[in-house]
C-alpha cells in the first residue's frame, strides 16, 4: 500500500522517469497494480492546468487508474456545518429533521470514504495487488483512505497501541495540516479557506467500524471523542503545526508533552478501552449500504442529549466483563 501526491505532468504532459522507475520496480513482470485517485476524472484533468495531473497510461502500462471522488475542502466543511446546525435546532419536526440530515450529505461522505477504503483493501487482499493512493497534495483524502484500509485489513491497527501508531504514521508524520484544517472551533461560524473536517470524517468512519464490529476494536468511542477534542484544542503538542518540518523548527517534541504518553498512563488508559474487545485476526469488511451508515450520535448530539444513562450502561458492561 503506497501513498503520494499527484504527479506534476502539467498541461504539456511532462514525464518523470524517476517516478516511472520507482513504480515499475514495485511490480513483478506481468503483475498489475492499481492507482486509486481520490479526485474525479474531471478534477484530475483540470489539475493539469495548475501543473498537476494524473499518470499517463503509456508511461505506467502495468498500473490501472481508478477515480473515486472524495470531497476534501469547502463542500465537506459546509456539509459539516449544515449537520451541526440541524443537530442544534430543537424545533425541528421528524420530517424536517430527516430532510436536513439528508440535505447535509454528511453520511454520504462517510459512505464514500468507507467505500473507497474497501476498494483499496479488496485490491490488496483479494486481488493480491499493489495499490497506490493519491489525491492532489496527498495529505487529506489520501491519508483518510490508506488509514481506513489498514484498519480493515490489519488487526494490529485495531489495538489501542496500534491505532496510536496508525495515527502517528498516516496523519501526523505524513503531513496532514492540522493547524490549517482545525484552525477554529469545529462549530464556529467563522471559516478559514483551508479549514475542513477531514480528521473528523476519519474518526466517524472508525466509529462506524466499531459499531458494525463491536468486538474487534480494542478502543471505544471515548478515545475518538478525545482525539477530536485534542485536534482542535489540546494541552499536548501531538497535533500542533502542519507537518514534520514545522514541528522540528518549533521544537514541538522538546517543548511539549505527547498526547500518547498521557493516554497510555494506566489510570487513564482503562477509560478508553472497549470492555467487549476480543482479538480478531480476520479482515473486517464493513457494510456500506445506506441502511448501515448511522449518525454518530455520541459526537453530533453529545451536548444535546443527556449522557448519564449511556455512561452508566458502559460502566455496567465493564463491571460484568471484569466480574467474569
Amino acid at each position: 500500500l503506497l501513498r503520494s501526491s499527484q504527479p506534476l505532468t502539467g498541461p504539456n504532459r511532462r514525464r518523470c522517469r524517476e517516478d516511472e522507475r520507482i513504480l515499475g520496480t514495485i511490480l513483478d513482470e506481468g503483475e498489475r497494480g492499481f492507482i486509486i485517485d481520490t479526485r474525479s476524472a474531471q478534477a484530475a484533468k483540470q489539475a493539469r492546468m495548475g501543473g498537476g495531473g494524473t499518470e499517463p497510461k503509456g508511461a505506467y502500462p502495468q498500473w490501472r487508474r481508478l477515480h473515486r471522488a472524495l470531497e476534501r475542502g469547502r463542500p465537506l466543511q459546509e456539509s459539516f456545518t449544515r449537520l451541526v446546525e440541524a443537530c442544534g435546532d430543537p424545533s425541528l419536526s421528524m420530517d424536517r429533521w430527516l430532510a436536513r440530515l439528508d440535505g447535509s450529505r454528511w453520511l454520504g461522505h462517510v459512505k464514500a470514504a468507507l467505500s473507497t477504503a474497501c476498494l483499496a483493501a479488496q485490491c490488496l487482499d483479494r486481488e493480491d495487488s499493489k495499490v497506490l493512493v493519491h489525491g492532489a497534495e496527498g495529505t487529506d483524502t489520501t491519508l483518510l483512505v490508506t488509514a481506513l484500509a489498514q484498519l480493515i485489513l490489519d488487526p494490529s491497527c485495531r489495538s489501542l497501541q496500534g491505532f496510536q501508531g496508525l495515527l502517528e504514521r498516516e496523519w501526523i508524520q505524513a503531513g496532514h495540516p492540522f493547524q490549517l484544517r482545525c484552525a477554529r472551533s469545529a462549530s464556529s461560524h467563522a471559516r478559514g479557506k483551508q479549514e475542513a473536517p477531514l480528521f473528523l470524517l476519519f474518526l466517524d468512519c472508525v466509529w462506524q467500524l466499531g459499531r458494525q464490529f463491536p468486538l474487534s476494536l480494542e478502543f471505544g468511542e471515548e478515545l475518538l471523542l478525545t482525539l477530536f477534542d485534542n485536534a482542535y484544542a489540546s494541552a499536548y503538542g501531538t497535533f500542533l503545526c502542519n507537518n514534520e518540518r514545522e514541528r522540528s523548527l518549533c521544537k514541538v517534541k522538546e517543548r511539549t508533552h505527547s498526547l500518547w504518553a498521557w493516554l497510555n498512563q494506566p489510570e487513564e488508559r482503562h477509560k478508553f478501552l472497549n470492555p467487549l474487545y476480543s482479538h480478531n485476526p480476520l479482515v473486517i469488511w464493513p457494510s456500506v449500504e445506506p441502511q448501515s451508515i448511522q449518525l454518530w450520535q455520541g459526537f453530533f448530539l453529545r451536548w444535546i442529549r443527556p449522557s448519564q444513562h449511556l455512561e452508566e450502561a458502559r460502566g455496567e458492561i465493564r463491571r460484568l466483563v471484569e466480574g467474569n
